[in-house]
């Protein structure tokens, strides 16, 4: 357990440095077709459908070389 949180940690320190570099590196997120994005008025609705298939895939790979 302590490996995984450490190194979701880098994980997490490394997107960030990227992101602070490269602000627009992560610009795709939340834009991928397939999001649902709908627009009425002052009403919003917005459905991620893709991005958190993306995420949960690369997520998955991640997590199984870490348990290896």
């Amino acid at each position: 357990m302590a490996k995984i949180l450490i190194g979701i940690g880098i994980i997490l320190v490394i997107v960030g440095i990227i992101w602070l570099i490269f602000p627009s590196a992560f610009s795709w997120i939340g834009n991928l077709p397939g999001d649902i994005k709908y627009k009425s008025g002052n009403t919003r609705v917005y459905f991620p459908i893709v991005t958190m298939i993306v995420i949960s895939i690369v997520a998955t790979i991640v997590l199984n070389l870490f348990n290896r």
